[in-house]
């Protein structure tokens, strides 16, 4: 028997990556019931698109989502990525990697890295990243798919995706629109309020169409139409621990060798992207306006591609923080209406992502119950929180002083959750896990230690295992990563092999 309280109508209002996502998601959800799900978008209004790197937690979104993965890659002109370089962070010159999959086998009584430490300590000047089997792949150009089983070499690393934004929309959109979903052109002239509840009732297009429905979403990037404009929910300005707000987007022409990795260097009041697709190469320079002007800005990002720009730059600006309530009365806000956090460690397709999948979890019936409500505005603003004290870590682990800039980020008070994970490690580097944590072991292992975060000591458990018993275990470690990575296959290869796009270059 069917519940009289089910949702029966939904009307998301903006398309782009997070509506288009929220579409698919709930197309898919409610395949083969009554509820009616509509899009609004004008293809007048632009997005901003600089989702185009991902974190591994997207392979099951697309999952669920019952996608092929070789379709989807040829579809967005994607690439595979293990992980992220991080260049001049710590120091001028210096780089590390942010690996997707964790370090080396745990043995004895402690994690992995307690018996590299102990190791360290004692003289061994082997870094932890030639215990990563993402680290060494990713910097051969090679690629593979990894493994399930536990006893393989192959079940310890992960990827993402390098994707164009826009062709991802594009692709999610068939998908739903397959499964049922409306699309409707048209900018939103109005948005009607229930007088009693306060509730979001219609929207009136320009050409004077009305959209009634029961649940909307606001996926209308930074104008916040119906979270922010019509319904006043306030907004977090985290710019005191983040500082950078504007920047400068510009596509160059494909690397030949499609490197399987994001990389972020570091400049002196921020920092550029580059992401390389298939078809182009992506480019950005994330900045703060108060110690660098737009011009300059511009001249260091282009004077920084690795190939010739094949478009104009753009430019964005924005502040970094998120809504007080994601979900208020019957309005939830994916994406940049939601919040914004830099994309330094390409979470912001993750947080829509995110945000659908706890939905889907406390999805609500005609009455709203505010209990509901509450939990997932609680869980959101956890994990945005998470987010911002890793990418505050990247700032704050510097002992970069040569610009304003810098100096500025050395003297940010970090977030207490931050500050005591930070002490923690110092101490004897063991790591503190927060419920809903985004980013987990290995993660911060690669931050901290990149960043220069020395721990002072160790794990005393790690003394219990022989020391010529770790030596050993170390070196055949290092031994299978090494050989294993060599004998993968080159990551422009596998493409070619799988799934390989149409050639757009003279488009």
């Amino acid at each position: 028997m069917s519940n009289p309280k089910a949702i029966q109508s939904i009307v998301i209002a903006g398309g782009g990556s997070a509506g288009w996502m929220a579409a698919a998601a709930l197309s898919t959800a409610f395949h083969g019931t009554d509820c009616r799900i509509t899009l609004v978008e004008s293809e007048e209004i632009g997005t901003v698109g600089v989702g185009e790197a991902t974190i591994p937690p997207i392979q099951a979104f697309n999952q669920i989502l019952g996608i092929d993965e070789a379709a989807f890659v040829r579809a967005t002109q994607g690439t595979f990525k293990l992980g992220i370089e991080f260049v001049n962070w710590w120091r001028e010159g210096h780089r590390y990697f942010h690996p997707f999959g964790r370090y080396g086998d745990d043995f004895g009584m402690t994690p992995f890295h307690q018996q590299w430490l102990r190791a360290r300590f004692h003289g061994d000047p082997t870094p932890l990243s030639a215990y990563s089997l993402s680290d060494a792949a990713a910097f051969k150009n090679r690629f593979d798919r990894p493994l399930a089983d536990p006893r393989s070499v192959f079940s310890t690393f992960s990827y993402a995706y390098h994707f164009d934004a826009g062709l991802y929309a594009r692709f999610l959109r068939v998908h739903s629109e397959a499964r049922g979903v409306t699309r409707i052109e048209g900018k939103i002239a109005d948005v009607a309020l229930d007088p009693e509840s306060g509730f979001v009732r219609a929207l009136t297009l320009e050409n004077g169409q009305r959209i009634e429905g029961e649940l909307f979403f606001d996926c209308t990037g930074f104008r916040a139409l119906l979270i922010g404009q019509t319904l006043e929910v306030p907004y977090q300005d985290w710019s005191g621990w983040l500082p950078c707000d504007r920047a400068i987007a510009v596509p160059s022409a494909r690397m030949a060798d499609l490197p399987p990795y994001t990389r972020s260097t570091a400049h002196k009041a921020g920092w550029q992207w580059r992401i390389p697709l298939q078809h182009r190469t992506g480019n950005g320079h994330v900045y703060c306006s108060g110690f660098m002007g737009d011009d300059e800005a511009q001249s260091i990002l282009l004077a920084g591609l690795d190939g010739a720009p094949t478009g104009s730059p753009r430019q964005l600006r924005f502040t970094t923080g998120m809504r007080e309530q994601g979900w208020a009365k019957n309005v939830i806000a994916l994406g940049l209406a939601s919040g914004f956090l830099e994309p330094l460690e390409s979470t912001s397709l993750h947080l829509v992502q995110s945000g659908i999948t706890k939905l889907l979890a406390w999805f609500p019936d005609r009455d709203f119950d505010p209990a509901v409500t509450v939990e997932y505005n609680r869980q959101v603003a956890r994990e945005f929180e998470s987010v911002r004290d890793f990418l505050v870590l990247h700032y704050r682990a510097t002992e970069r002083s040569d610009s304003d800039f810098w100096r500025h980020c050395a003297a940010i008070e970090m977030p207490e959750t931050l500050a005591a994970k930070l002490a923690m490690f110092r101490l004897n580097g063991r790591l503190i896990e927060r419920d809903k944590d985004l980013f987990h072991e290995a993660s911060w292992l690669a931050v901290m230690l990149g960043q220069g975060v020395t721990p002072q000591g160790y794990d005393p458990l790690a003394d219990i295992v022989d020391p010529r018993e770790m030596q050993a275990v170390l070196a055949g470690m290092r031994n299978v990563i090494a050989h294993t990575s060599d004998a993968m296959p080159g990551h422009a290869a596998f493409i070619a092999r799988h799934c390989r796009a149409p050639d757009l270059r003279a488009a």
